[in-house]
């Protein structure tokens, strides 16, 4: 039996023109990342999309995977190419693969078997790039908000009350509690602090919430990082960094285009 990474790498790529074509996505709204990638270009909803009848959603969710990987993914991807196959015109919808979980003994994130999305190797490694852009987004926040520490507090938050910690991708026990600002007073104000995954970051969420980069930013602008001695909220608007952060998610608010094995349209 062949692994999955071997059906993956003899899998035969379509180029990526023709899988948004199956879903009337033309060039005009592509941003191809080589020949088999791509991200799709928001402004397509109202260009385009506005007037569309809105088409069927079949959601799976909270499955416990099999001993053999097969979970949420696998099970999405092979409903999906099932319809397709009876004539359906279908797009699968699933999350990008985090690093951590790729390292461990979870293993990738692109499914299993005859039921994957390809290109594999890109998608659980890096993909287009959106979870470096959120981790940084995610952690110039946090420096922001130590940075205020640092130069006075005119906010007067009281650093007992931080709720906005720290985010990397790839798992790392050493980091989930930690003390920073440590080495004297140029180093800022010594705290405790925390490392989550990513995905968890309140961002990805947002993500989800936003319709283009204009409304991503005014939700970004109302995110708690704080509060002040007094009780009352310190947002990301205060720090006045909403525009860095959204500058650097303009690209990763697109969702990312990709395939199946048997050819059918994914976005990640």
């Amino acid at each position: 039996m062949k692994s999955d990474i071997e059906i993956a790498r003899e899998a035969e790529l379509r180029r990526i023109e023709t899988i948004a074509s199956k879903l009337d996505i033309g060039e005009e709204y592509l941003e191809p990342y080589g020949k088999y990638k791509a991200k799709v270009n928001l402004s397509i909803n109202d260009e385009k999309l506005k007037e569309h009848k809105n088409g069927k959603l079949i959601l799976v969710s909270a499955i416990t995977p099999t001993p053999a990987g097969e979970g949420k993914t696998t099970t999405t991807i092979g409903l999906s190419d099932a319809m397709a196959s009876l004539g359906h015109k279908t797009a699968t919808c699933v999350r990008e693969p985090s690093l951590g979980p790729c390292f461990g003994m979870k293993g990738g994130g692109a499914g299993g078997g005859l039921s994957q999305v390809i290109p594999m190797e890109d998608i659980n490694l890096h993909f287009n790039g959106d979870f470096h852009a959120i981790t940084s987004a995610h952690n110039l926040l946090a420096a922001a908000l130590d940075n205020h520490l640092h130069h006075g507090n005119k906010l007067n938050i009281d650093h007992r009350r931080i709720v906005w910690n720290r985010v990397l991708d790839l798992n790392d026990r050493a980091l989930r509690q930690t003390v920073v600002g440590l080495g004297g007073p140029l180093n800022s104000i010594p705290r405790q602090d925390t490392f989550s995954i990513t995905a968890a970051s309140e961002i990805m969420a947002i993500f989800c919430l936003s319709n283009d980069v204009n409304d991503l930013r005014q939700n970004i602008a109302s995110i708690t990082v704080a509060y002040n001695h007094d009780g009352e909220p310190i947002t990301a608007a205060d720090l006045n960094v909403e525009g860095a952060m959204t500058a650097l998610l303009k690209d990763a608010i697109n969702p990312n285009l990709a395939q199946t094995l048997e050819g059918n349209p994914v976005f990640i």
